[in-house]
């Protein structure tokens, strides 16, 4: 009896049988992409597939083995059982100062790697003292406003002996250039620093708002870092290409792969017109994706990713370097699903999306904190939300296999699928000329605003189940700890930034900004500039300010 015949006689016996007595909980079952979950998955069930493969076959092609193209099952030949991924908790609020003995404490505590969170006056490259940045300072991330801050934030830290990552994206080449040049004064060689800056301004057009220039401008700074890293910073991921703002904005798992890959090529392609070599700066491009709440989807849309930017570069941009074909990414734990209501139950959110991200073969985690749905965490939220990465890593056994679940039907099958669904995406995005300009056209953006809409309904329709939200609610009062920040820490940076300013060269800084202005007009690349700047004591707000002159300022369209 075939396979095909074995499962007809089981859905006409055991399974009508059991259905008769019992019916299922709905109709059909399905993951945040509207792909249907099978009752139960069969051997090369997946309607992706293009013909019909052997079993060998159909294994080469898809999977082959870890550390070698597609790299379906890891960037790594042994993933975590040589390593495990980095720990790396983002925080960062109120002064460098006080960020900084955040960044000590989690050392102390196992964290293995830094992540900056940055407060929104520099997020969009505006000094504490700027009228716009009241109320704002250190509020949800810590104030950096010159080279002095970034030198108090990392003061004890060894930068050539850690690895950090600095999420900021419309001013990164200058927050770089204030972190190169503190490695400068602490004695380290640039070229052995080791990190990631976000850098990634696509998706603040998209979906998550903090960016400062046109997109002509701001694709030139980018691409001025690539440039420049790849022969001063080698170990340096210039780019963290990033799915997490998009899918927290409501996207699709789908969506959030397809859309972030499509920022990813349109990167490549501006690096190519600017006259870089594909292999010379490929492998410091990275990813940045969320893991959210449905594990087996989650898994398969971190396996599907992998296989298919390592088409994209070798047949598309034809890299011939291995390590150019490489999905390397961070993962974060979804924001949106956090919950004020019964906030302990965070936690076991948590939990399941960063063992996703695990199963799915992430190089970097950030685990997020059970309370951050009502404030900043508490360094006690931070302690267990690290704590969650390491029971995963010591105690659950999940990381002593590469790439465990491959080979399950319904994994591979929704990899399949997953994959299938963002390239019909990047198809339609191709179509309209690239990324930029689907974004331009409100693409993007309007694919992911119907997708939260129908998640806000099913959720409101009850057809979505959060537990003490909408279902097994109970009434009850907050008793967790609050982190506050002091709001005359705003007092305190004004007064501090007035003194850099009557301390410093004022003929060097008046000299160098009409040379930023000049550079800005001209084609050169802009970081070594950057350092100099900074070097200088010019701010991060006097530098934008500056090149908001002569390039303006990107202003979104309604659509």
């Amino acid at each position: 009896m075939t396979l095909k015949d074995s499962f007809q006689k089981w859905q006409e016996t055991t399974l009508k049988k059991s259905l008769d007595k019992f019916s299922e909980r709905r109709p059909r079952f399905e993951t945040s992409s509207g792909i249907e979950v099978p009752r139960v998955a069969m051997p090369g069930a997946s309607t992706a597939a293009a013909a019909p493969l052997s079993a060998e076959e159909a294994y080469v092609e898809k999977l082959g083995f870890p550390g070698e193209y597609p790299f379906t099952r890891g960037v790594q030949p042994t993933m975590y059982r040589s390593r495990f991924w980095t720990m790396r908790q983002y925080a960062g609020f109120s002064t460098a100062e006080e960020s900084n003995k955040r960044y000590r404490y989690l050392l102390e505590q196992g964290q293995t790697g830094l992540s900056v969170a940055f407060d929104l006056p520099t997020q969009i490259g505006y000094d504490a003292d700027d009228p716009i940045a009241a109320g704002e300072v250190g509020k949800v991330g810590v104030s950096i406003s010159s080279i002095r801050d970034m030198e108090q934030l990392f003061d004890q830290i060894p930068l050539d002996k850690v690895s950090t990552s600095m999420t900021i994206n419309a001013p990164a080449g200058v927050l770089l250039a204030m972190y190169i040049a503190v490695a400068k004064r602490q004695g380290a060689d640039m070229r052995q620093l080791r990190g990631t800056i976000q850098n990634d301004i696509l998706k603040e057009y998209v979906a998550r708002g903090t960016y400062i220039f046109p997109p002509a401008p701001s694709m030139r700074l980018i691409t001025d870092i690539f440039q420049f890293c790849s022969k001063d910073v080698p170990y340096w991921n210039t780019i963290s290409i990033s799915g997490y703002h998009i899918r927290e904005a409501g996207s699709t798992a789908v969506q959030e792969v397809a859309f972030t890959l499509a920022n990813g090529m349109a990167y490549v392609e501006a690096a190519l017109k600017a006259g870089l070599n594909v292999d010379d700066f490929a492998g410091q491009l990275s990813f940045f994706f969320n893991a959210h709440n449905n594990l087996l989807e989650e898994v398969a849309k971190f396996r599907a990713a992998r296989r298919m930017w390592a088409r994209i570069m070798r047949e598309r941009f034809k890299a011939q370097k291995p390590s150019s074909w490489q999905l390397r990414f961070h993962t974060q734990t979804a924001g949106s699903t956090l919950t004020a209501q019964q906030p302990e139950n965070n936690v076991v959110r948590v939990t399941l999306q960063a063992l996703s991200a695990v199963l799915g073969g992430t190089q970097s985690l950030h685990t997020n904190s059970m309370d951050e749905a009502l404030w900043l965490p508490t360094q006690k939220s931070v302690r267990v939300a690290l704590r969650t990465q390491q029971v995963i890593a010591y105690e659950s056994g999940v990381a002593d296999s590469i790439d465990p679940l491959a080979g399950s039907y319904l994994i591979e099958q929704l990899t399949d699928e997953i994959e299938k669904g963002a390239l019909d995406y990047i198809a339609k995005i191709d179509e309209m000329g690239g990324a930029l300009p689907s974004i331009e056209r409100g693409y993007m953006q309007n694919e992911i605003q119907n997708a939260a809409y129908a998640a806000q309904q099913a959720i409101e329709k009850k057809e979505q189940i959060v537990v003490g939200v909408n279902q097994f609610q109970v009434a009850e009062e907050m008793t967790l700890e609050r982190l506050k920040v002091d709001p005359s820490i705003e007092v305190g940076q004004r007064a501090r930034l007035k003194a850099l300013r009557e301390s410093r060269n004022r003929e060097s800084v008046e000299r160098l900004l009409a040379k930023l202005v000049e550079a800005a007009q001209g084609s050169d690349n802009m970081m070594p500039l950057f350092i100099e700047c900074v070097e200088h004591d010019i701010t991060l707000g006097e530098i934008c300010n500056t090149l908001r002159g002569v390039w303006g300022e990107y202003v979104a369209e309604g659509f």
